[in-house]
Order: C-alpha cells, then sequence, then structure tokens
C-alpha cells in the first residue's frame, strides 16, 4: 500500500485553501458586525455566512482527499 503523491499534494493545496478560508471568513463577519449601521451590513454577513460554510466543507472534503491519498482508495476502474 504507497501513498498516491499526487493525490496528497492535491489534499495540501486544498488544506492551505482551507486555512485561507478559515482566517477570512471569521474577519468579514467580525467587520461587518463591527458597522451594523452600514447600508451594506446585510450583504456583508451573507459573503461571511458563505464562507464559513465553505471553509467547513472544504475543510472535510480536503480531509478526504488526504485520507484517499493515504489509504489508496482509488475506485476501480472498469
Amino acid at each position: 500500500m504507497h501513498t498516491d503523491k499526487d493525490l496528497l499534494v492535491k489534499g495540501l493545496k486544498y488544506i492551505a485553501y482551507t486555512i485561507g478560508l478559515m482566517f477570512g471568513a471569521p474577519i468579514i463577519l467580525y467587520q461587518a458586525f463591527r458597522n451594523q449601521d452600514n447600508i451594506l451590513f446585510w450583504p456583508v454577513v451573507i459573503v461571511g455566512a458563505i464562507l464559513s460554510i465553505a471553509a467547513i466543507a472544504m475543510g472535510f472534503y480536503s480531509i478526504k482527499v488526504i485520507m484517499d491519498a493515504l489509504f489508496n482508495n482509488k475506485k476501480p476502474q472498469k
């Protein structure tokens, strides 16, 4: 059982994107809630919420890709 290096690199790239989203989403939400009287409050809150959900989903997907790379879970081709 060997590690698929290409798939592992792909998973590590996804982890990097996930970390970016994990820092970016709370910063955007914090700025939105600091400026509640601004006219752009709701659009910024919606963008922050979407980025938060994307960070969670991307985290699960990147862990799945890394696990597939480590445990060689390739589907057999017919």
